[in-house]
């Protein structure tokens, strides 16, 4: 127990838990502190002044971070004959139509983003109890459902995140590694939360971000005043 003691008082001299820092400070100090072996991701959470059961203060949408999210993101795309070397040009490490749709009603979801076309939804819809609770379903709001599937396909490897706010009010996020340098740390932090910002609900009232907290994979959480941002 002792060792763990160390490790939280080197963790506490690095910074002050009760004060608020820059995203660029904050990159900083989470990587300062996390000592996990592996590269750990790192995470933003956001909450956020809105009833998500109000469907007019639901936030939602996708935001390309221009770092990437450092995690290698395993695309399905479901689509026609047609356009199935459009969807391999681009990257996608799993293409086809009803062989994967079989695949699916079995149990498999073995992949991070599934893009589909219009035409294939009906099929599509069908998987929606296993997709769902995933989060795995094509949705047009998030471009996953379109006709430019090489569009689509190269975003989705590209760095392109989703993000939804939960039933408590807070979107939670993964906006990078801690191998990455505080400067691209920050700039993906920076975009994830200006995308954000634009998206307030006109029917929010009061204080639209109420916290930011900044952390990785078993670290503190280190948290960011809004006003470094807004």
């Amino acid at each position: 127990m002792a060792t763990l003691t160390k490790k939280r008082k080197a963790v506490l001299v690095k910074y002050d838990a009760n004060k608020s820092y820059s995203v660029l400070e904050a990159s900083k100090i989470v990587k300062e502190i996390t000592t996990t072996k592996f590269d750990a991701s790192v995470d933003l959470a956001i909450r956020l002044g809105v009833d998500p059961r109000k469907a007019n203060q639901m936030v939602r949408g996708t935001v390309t971070l221009p770092h990437g999210t450092g995690k290698t993101m395993r695309v399905l795309a479901l689509v026609t004959p047609d356009k199935e070397a459009e969807a391999k040009a681009a990257g996608a490490d799993y293409v086809g139509l009803d062989e994967y749709i079989e695949k699916i009603k079995g149990g498999w979801t073995d992949v991070d983003v599934i893009i589909t076309m219009p035409s294939v939804m009906g099929k599509v819809g069908a998987l929606g109890r296993v997709l769902g609770p995933r989060g795995l379903m094509p949705n047009p709001k998030t471009g996953t459902v379109t006709m430019d599937i090489a569009k689509a396909v190269t975003d989705s490897k590209g760095g392109k995140i989703d993000f939804k706010v939960d039933k408590a009010g807070i979107i939670h996020a993964g906006i990078g590694k801690a191998s990455f340098d505080a400067t691209k740390l920050s700039d993906n932090a920076n975009e994830l939360l200006q995308t954000i910002l634009k998206l307030k609900p006109s029917s929010a009232k009061g204080n639209y971000v109420k916290s930011v907290t900044l952390s990785s994979t078993m670290s503190a959480g280190v948290t960011i005043d809004p006003k470094t941002f807004t």
